[in-house]
């Protein structure tokens, strides 16, 4: 009966407050269950604490326990995080998980960006609405307002750096996106009780790594990583990433808030016995932390929950046995335009053709950067760097192989995206920026929900007309695929992916 109210929950996300509900979160919570990790945080009254689903402190009674659907929901009624399930490392969610798509959209761009100084009318601007609805929404379906999550990731984020690197006390303020030392040091012993600094000695390590800062991302295990090394592995760009005994690294140039320029490098680890990654980043990028994060969960599909799709899916298997596995992820990206262009130049040709060409592109227009780690030494260039090509695009590009249908949209996509008529942030409407990108000419149907499926983590794409997909069920018609896929709903990338794998 638990497991009813779960999986019932577990598609709304919504907390019902009904004793049976309550029952089943507080079984879950029993399990340890790191499937509902990040699902809800559990708050304790005996203690005063709230902790992941999976906490491995002492059971508390169930009378003592009440349950929110957010870090942020379960502060504002008073609870500090524990300090030993750390839910700050607790996954998010994916923009499918909820019905409230706006508010979905919202919480990634305040997780994005908490860092910067961005208001509630900034934020509802980003959002097409009104800065009353989108509090109103908001509101209503996590029982916080837009600035208190935004102050809880804030916190959050500044916990993490306090207990996991050695950064001074005012590196940690600025770089979470406090205005002052004196306001985070009164905020944070406000809502954890505790100053900053007690809290790094209660949670000091001796072994914090010193080349670079590193930290933890959860995720929902499984997590098919061999999978997910092997399909970035085949389409990594020559000069920005490299895939070397297990782990990801690539170059990074970002934009703070402030539009300074900061350049580095990231490395990244698996570490299943913890079911999360280690995130390693050069300290130059101290001043983008927050986007650095936000976009290397993106890119590792870290908010994804792996059994409820795999739920949708497994009746692949009927088809042919092994043809969808549980714990296969949405490869993202890290650069959107980056991404887009390797997509466009992608079409008509082999993949290993494509990353020549990407890798010509770096090493004649890419920025150099030093990282001191071998293979990484260009960033991708940008949309104004490709547009200060100008009218010899075709020219400039075609010296390197790169036809002129292709150097003329990849031209075109630089300039919509400079001028923000198009959108491929994660918050986008997906549907509505499929359409702008077709109508740039050299850009097809493939290629338009390709970026979408990678670049906005669309879940829901699927491509029929794919000649990996065609491939792997090559017994089925164009049509008949269609129809299939129909049952795959909404995550038909995930199967998309799922068919990739098969080859």
């Amino acid at each position: 009966m638990a497991r009813l109210f779960l999986v019932s929950w577990y598609h709304s996300n919504e907390m019902d407050t009904t004793t049976n509900h309550n029952h089943a979160l507080y079984e879950a919570f029993k399990a340890k269950d790191a499937r509902f990790d990040g699902r809800f945080f559990v708050g304790i009254s005996s203690t005063g604490i709230y902790c992941r689903p999976v906490c491995r402190a002492k059971q508390p009674k169930e009378e003592n326990c009440t349950f929110y659907a957010t870090a942020a929901e379960a502060e504002q009624a008073g609870y500090r995080p524990c300090l030993l399930c750390r839910p700050e490392l607790a996954p998010g969610s994916s923009v499918t998980d909820s019905t409230a798509n706006l508010t979905r959209r919202a919480i990634r761009i305040l997780e994005q960006n908490c860092d910067s100084g961005w208001n509630l009318d900034q934020l509802a601007g980003q959002l097409g609405c009104t800065s009353r609805h989108l509090r109103r929404v908001f509101t209503a379906q996590y029982h916080v307002s837009p600035v208190q999550y935004l102050q809880t990731c804030r916190l959050l984020l500044a916990k993490n750096l306090l207990t996991d690197t050695n950064l001074s006390v005012l590196d940690v303020a600025m770089a979470s996106g406090f205005g002052s030392l004196r306001r985070f040091n009164d905020l944070f012993k406000r809502h954890y009780r505790l100053s900053p600094l007690a809290l790094r000695k209660e949670g000091s390590k001796d072994n914090r790594p010193s080349d670079g800062i590193t930290l933890a991302l959860g995720y929902r295990p499984p997590y098919r990583w061999e999978h997910m090394l092997a399909f970035l592995s085949e389409r990594a760009i020559s000069g920005i990433e490299t895939i070397k005994n297990d782990q990801y690294s690539r170059t990074v140039g970002l934009f703070t808030a402030e539009r300074k320029h900061v350049q580095g490098w990231i490395r990244v680890k698996h570490h299943p016995e913890k079911n999360a990654l280690a995130v390693t980043m050069s300290e130059n990028l101290l001043p983008v932390i927050p986007l650095v994060l936000a976009r290397v969960r993106h890119l590792f599909d870290l908010n994804c929950d792996p059994n409820t799709i795999y739920r949708t899916l497994i009746f692949m298997n009927k088809i042919r046995p092994g043809l969808c596995m549980e714990g296969i992820r949405l490869p993202g990206c890290f650069n959107t335009f980056e991404m887009a262009v390797r997509a466009i130049l992608g079409q008509q040709i082999s993949v290993k053709a494509a990353g020549t060409l990407a890798a010509r592109i770096v090493s004649a227009y890419g920025t150099p950067v030093w990282t001191g780690i071998a293979g990484l030494t260009h960033l991708f260039p940008t949309p104004q760097e490709i547009l200060a090509l100008g009218g010899a695009i075709e020219n400039a590009l075609g010296s390197l192989g790169v036809t002129s249908a292709k150097s003329r949209a990849i031209y075109d996509l630089g300039l919509a995206l400079a001028n923000k008529q198009i959108n491929l942030n994660l918050f986008a409407q997906p549907e509505e920026e499929m359409k702008k990108l077709t109508s740039i000419r050299g850009i097809g149907n493939w290629t338009a929900r390709y970026i979408a499926m990678r670049a906005m983590g669309w879940p829901d794409v699927f491509l029929e007309t794919d000649l990996g997909v065609k491939k792997a069920l090559k017994t089925h018609t164009t049509q008949e695929l269609l129809v299939l896929a129909e049952s795959w709903r909404p995550w038909r990338s995930y199967a998309t992916i799922n068919l990739w794998n098969t080859l």
